[in-house]
């Protein structure tokens, strides 16, 4: 076969799916009838080298020397070979979904060969207790796996890892210098692999581009690797690079030595610029007619932006497109007893996005001033839904991660409206802000819908820096939303934040507290600890001084320019409190130690907290007091009522009544009204669903009661027994 583009995704990201931005190129370029093919040469090498002829080269390679002797669990590793060689194969089968009655031998402790990775687990055995025999299983085939890594990065190459290699030579690489320094040295053994795959790849597919999506700094080394061996095999073949990287870190890029493995480095959405780069290397357009795309033009470096070229909506880059992966090949791995960061490696996702760049845009943290994050484009629900139907027909999957930076509550309303209309099975989970918008009834409907989980930024849990960040919430209000989605039985991750510009030790401790109880109310599941990075593209890296921080990094470099060193004169010492937070944080997630005062967690003094011991609590109560709006849409989502009259007496008086009896997945529930109560309520479900042609306002609902000549609507509607009807789907949206 052959194809026009040849798109690469380096080792390596993740082990469990696809990174998507291939799948949307590969997606848009089938609209415009450009021929592709896709490889995630990541996941193509790691079941290479994770296979018993693999692992018996692998071994075979491993020499000690008088210069390089090993540590003792290379050791115990190498003496355990024929443990691991024997056992690598099944190991890999269960992974990938194929075996999963390997389980119960994995489990038991006695199959698996064990190195130091193990000896953690030790610490870890009370989390097993909320761990299923597969999901033990697994992170016991993780370790596993994790001690070969570490074999591997001792014995073997040093800049290996399963979810990021080299990662140190690209990250914050303000020079060239040592990257290309890596560039002259002898391949390693797992270059080897990688060329070796690739060559068999090029040779099958002949493109005339090959397009190598760099989304992060651990796969810049390899990225590099595949273009130096394209350069030197296939001259003929011109290189491009773009993805996240590119976007963030290249943006002044300078040093021309990048050229001598690349021809051509593209920004941002890469739509327009792969189309008119093909139409260039097809010489339909003149090299001026490029979009967001640095190259060398007779001996410079240029970065040429053709104004005139307009990117495309979201509405027409087409369905991602997920062929050609070795989707049967991706490992489901649990490396952390963590529940956002165990969905996020344990299964195959397909990624969509429901909107480019962030409704919010205003976080002083966050690169806002870049397009990916800046320009705001949602995508309506129908055709979100188009999408997801064709990406199940085509990979089997119904699983869906939408990726983005923080999904618009009125489009998650409107997608979970359309996909059970249509009835989809689907199971998905994305990003969002904590705002109030997502109400009890919204989370309901989004259940129902089929999110399983959603992760948002709380940062750093103090009112005043929330502020600073203008995040635009409240710890209150993150308190009632993450109230609402634990009820709805929707799993919350936050993203915590330490080390913003001016935080004290005291707001540290609080923010710490404020955490603490969020896991004692229940209504916090998972959450991770990250330093504050201070970014070139933030509001906070172009105007350090508003926010009491030092440049130390004053230079713009010839090549990556992204992470910029500070110090915070007014701030605590941020980098002590690391360990302490995450430890705490672990042991909250497992409902462990969270009556033990803060500060057994430091080995320093901190300051007592100044939060109250009932603030969540509080703070629950406070926003779960809500009324319902005239303009709220009402939906009905559960089965119609069997309607039954029958007749009252007392004390000689009679009257009708109507019985409504309704049954739940998981209950039955009769509610008893009079008789025209009754039977209008009944009318209305019907016309309450979410097939019928419009939805209904609660003001248009309380006009066609009054119409049916009742009276007192409040009186029925807001109080028992119709009240308890949101338990079977009769939700209030806002």
């Amino acid at each position: 076969m052959s194809a026009t583009v040849f798109f690469i995704t380096p080792p390596f990201t993740q082990l469990n799916t696809p990174y998507p931005a291939s799948a949307y190129l590969k997606g848009f370029l089938n609209t415009k009838g450009i021929s592709s093919f896709q490889s995630d040469l990541g996941i193509e090498v790691m079941m290479a080298i994770l296979s018993k002829k693999g692992l018996t080269d692998l071994f075979e390679s491993i020499r000690p020397s008088e210069e390089k002797k090993f540590s003792e669990n290379a050791l115990r590793i190498i003496a355990l070979q024929n443990d691991y060689i024997q056992s690598i194969d099944s190991v890999i089968v269960f992974l990938q979904g194929k075996n999963p009655t390997l389980a119960h031998l994995i489990s038991k402790r006695n199959y698996l060969p064990e190195a130091s990775r193990f000896a953690q687990l030790d610490d870890l055995v009370w989390a097993f207790g909320s761990m299923g025999v597969q999901d033990r299983a697994k992170h016991l085939a993780t370790m596993y796996l994790e001690d070969l890594s570490d074999l591997i990065k001792e014995c073997i190459d040093p800049h290996f890892g399963f979810s990021r290699y080299a990662e140190r030579l690209g990250r914050s690489a303000n020079s060239f210098d040592e990257l290309y320094d890596a560039m002259l040295q002898p391949y390693s053994y797992i270059d080897e692999a990688l060329l070796k795959i690739l060559k068999a790849r090029l040779e099958n597919v002949n493109p005339l581009l090959v397009a190598i999506s760099v989304p992060f700094p651990g796969n810049l080394y390899a990225s590099l690797r595949c273009a130096q061996w394209i350069k030197k095999n296939h001259p003929s073949i011109k290189v491009a690079m773009g993805g996240g990287f590119a976007n963030t870190e290249l943006r002044s890029l300078s040093d021309v030595r990048v050229f001598e493995f690349f021809d051509f480095i593209t920004l941002d959405d890469g739509e327009a610029p792969i189309e008119n780069l093909i139409h260039y290397l097809q010489q339909k357009i003149p090299v001026t007619s490029l979009k967001r795309c640095f190259t060398m033009v007779e001996g410079k470096l240029l970065y040429i932006n053709n104004a005139d070229c307009i990117d495309y909506k979201q509405g027409q880059v087409g369905t991602p497109d997920y062929s050609d992966f070795l989707l049967d090949q991706y490992i489901s791995a649990i490396e952390i007893v963590n529940p956002m960061h165990s969905l996020w490696s344990n299964g195959r996702w397909n990624k969509l996005t429901m909107a480019h760049g962030c409704y919010w845009g205003k976080c002083t943290f966050c690169d806002i001033s870049l397009d990916y994050i800046k320009l705001y484009e949602p995508i309506t629900a129908s055709l979100l839904c188009d999408r997801i139907e064709e990406m199940i027909a085509q990979t089997g999957e119904n699983g869906f991660h939408f990726v983005d930076e923080a999904a618009p509550p009125a489009i998650m309303r409107a997608l979970a409206l359309e996909i059970i209309k249509r009835k989809l099975i689907v199971v998905w989970w994305t990003n969002i802000r904590f705002e109030k918008s997502f109400t009890r009834d919204l989370c309901l409907l989004l259940k129902a819908a089929g999110c399983i989980g959603v992760s948002g930024g709380l940062e750093v849990a103090s009112d005043r820096l929330l502020e600073l960040i203008q995040k635009g919430i409240t710890v209150k209000q993150v308190a009632g939303v993450n109230k609402n989605f634990t009820e709805a039985g929707i799993m919350v991750h936050a993203y915590l934040m330490y080390g913003f510009p001016t935080q004290t030790a005291q707001e540290t401790i609080d923010s710490l507290e404020m955490v603490r109880q969020l896991f004692e109310a229940g209504i916090l599941q998972s959450g991770f600890w990250h330093q504050f990075a201070m970014t070139a593209h933030s509001p906070v890296g172009m105007n350090p001084e508003k926010y009491k921080v030092k440049k130390q990094t004053t230079s713009i470099g010839s090549f990556a320019n992204n992470d910029i060193v500070h110090t915070d004169p007014t701030g605590a010492d941020h980098d002590s409190f690391s360990f302490g937070l995450k430890k705490s944080l672990l042991n909250f997630m497992h409902g462990a130690c969270l009556d033990h005062p803060l500060q057994q967690w430091f080995d320093f003094k901190v300051p007592k907290t100044l939060v109250p011991s009932d603030y969540i609590i509080q703070a629950i109560q406070e926003e779960g007091l809500s009324s319902n709006k005239p303009s709220s849409k009402i939906v009905y989502l559960g089965n119609q009522p069997v309607v039954e009259i029958y007749t009252k007496s007392k004390k000689g008086v009679q009257w009708e009544m109507c019985s409504l009896t309704f049954q739940g997945k998981r209950e039955t529930l009769t509610i008893k009204v009079n008789k025209d109560q009754g039977q209008w309520l009944s009318k209305m479900l019907s016309q309450l669903t979410v097939d019928a042609s419009k939805l209904y306002s609660l003001h248009e609902v309380k006009t066609d009661y009054e119409a049916a000549g009742m009276d007192d609507f409040e009186l029925f509607w807001d109080n028992k027994p119709v009240n308890t009807l949101y338990k079977l789907g009769l939700l209030h949206l806002s």
